[in-house]
């Protein structure tokens, strides 16, 4: 391979690669964190990105997941959710950690309340709350560069400080899969105390359905598919998450509309909390 080619930003354009060039990078990946860190773990939202990430977990590691899987919890997720979640974790034999801040949640902590501080409490402060109890230093998060702007900052090894803070402003340098999985942080008073790991930053959502696609039994919640003309291209809680017009209802017919649609994927999202600025902030506070 040419040096050109293991580049995959050159200028903001992308070299693309095949499906197989993306999951053996992938695995390469969730190897040298499984190898590198003492006690990671996996986040799981059911959706189409992080069940790609366990199934490529299954395939790095033999048909069997290693370390624990979490799915943070906000009490506001779809049934068809948590009715996803509960039969693959039986059908895979997950090690599943559901993580819930229930102090936020017994004061009414919600939507109401706005997005940002609804996705502080229930979702960093529960992820928060999880790591304290089980000292992971890892988390290994199923995020895309091409999701949103502010995700195209990240590094496939991301470091969180104390406060679980991350600093979009100085991040590990990366270059021809080169990673520095550090346990300290970028200065001195600045230390790592978990490292996000991002095992499919590089691909895009049309890859994810592509491989989806190819691999025939990566399990799809039947949310994504088309009933009365939507379907939902994003899962998220349901206060903060509508259908899209969609016609499509199977894998194939999924591939084609994303071939030439000019929707952006997280149109269906909480504008509010979309907005680039909201989600910086978020990010940097440690959101997903």
């Amino acid at each position: 391979m040419l040096w050109w080619e293991v580049c995959e930003y050159v200028g903001g354009d992308e070299k693309r690669m095949g499906l197989k060039e993306l999951e053996n990078k992938s695995i390469y990946i969730l190897r040298e964190a499984y190898a590198e860190f003492d006690n990671p773990a996996v986040l799981w939202s059911t959706g189409k990105d992080s069940t790609t990430v366990l199934w490529l977990c299954r395939k790095a590691f033999f048909g069997k997941i290693p370390f624990p899987v979490i799915h943070i919890d906000t009490g506001y997720k779809f049934k068809q959710m948590y009715e996803f979640r509960d039969r693959i974790a039986e059908e895979w034999g997950l090690d599943l950690i559901i993580a819930r801040n229930e102090e936020a949640m017994n004061v009414g902590v919600g939507p109401k309340d706005g997005k940002f501080e609804c996705c502080t409490k229930l979702k960093t402060e529960a992820l928060m709350k999880c790591l304290d109890k089980h000292g992971f230093d890892a988390l290994l998060l199923a995020i895309r560069r091409d999701e949103h702007g502010i995700r195209a900052k990240e590094r496939v090894f991301s470091p969180r400080d104390d406060a679980f803070r991350w600093n979009y402003r100085d991040q590990p340098l990366e270059m021809w899969d080169q990673y520095q999985a550090q346990t300290k942080g970028q200065s001195e008073t600045d230390v790592t105390i978990h490292t996000r790991v991002h095992p499919i930053l590089h691909w895009r959502e049309l890859d994810v359905w592509e491989y989806i696609k190819q691999e025939r039994n990566i399990p799809v919640n039947p949310m994504y598919f088309a009933n009365a003309g939507k379907r939902y291209r994003s899962l998220g809680c349901e206060p903060c998450t509508s259908p899209i017009d969609s016609n499509a209802k199977t894998i194939d017919e999924i591939v084609e509309e994303l071939r030439t649609t000019k929707v952006a994927e997280r149109s269906g999202r909480a504008q509010d909390k979309e907005k680039t600025f909201m989600m910086q902030k978020l990010r940097a506070l440690g959101y997903m």
